[in-house]
């Protein structure tokens, strides 16, 4: 399969072209979270929460704190939101008392996509645009950014002055 002919571009045009993607996802999330009854945080867990029931995955309060890189006392408050909204659910750990599970809600997953399913409709229009070789290179970069990404948060957040 041969893709579709593409504009040249600099790699500076498509760093540009990143931070504007950026800065409008970041309000989207917003927006997001609103139309969900959640906050941004609150949001950002509860795709944690999502995507760790689709895995099949339990997920503990702790690890959750820690992906979502907050205090145990904050994720308390999350989930005492999470809860509310009815998103999620806390239960014991049966292997450890001492834990405590996040669990996803029935209907969370169908709430959502109420909310996200047209933005996913149209990213996936947007790929069936290209090559599964192309999507291959998307993939790997959208990878490598992350990780690079999460190397200079992790300098920002050590060199706090």
């Amino acid at each position: 399969m041969k893709g579709k002919p593409r504009p040249q571009a600099t790699p500076e045009q498509a760093q540009y072209a990143m931070d504007r993607m950026i800065a409008l996802a970041q309000f989207g999330q917003q927006d997001i979270a609103a139309r969900l009854g959640l906050n941004v945080t609150d949001l950002t867990c509860l795709g944690f929460v999502v995507e760790t029931a689709l895995a099949g995955e339990p997920l503990a309060a702790g690890d959750l704190a820690e992906r979502a890189q907050l205090t145990t006392g904050a994720v308390t408050g999350v989930l005492n939101r999470l809860e509310k909204a009815g998103y999620a659910h806390r239960e014991v750990d049966p292997g450890d008392r001492r834990r405590v599970r996040v669990v996803m809600a029935d209907d969370a997953q169908a709430r959502i996509l109420q909310v996200y399913g047209p933005f996913y409709a149209r990213i996936g229009a947007l790929f069936a645009d290209y090559t599964p070789d192309e999507i291959a290179v998307i993939a790997d970069w959208f990878t490598r950014a992350k990780a690079a990404l999460d190397q200079s948060l992790d300098e920002i957040r050590n060199n706090k002055r």
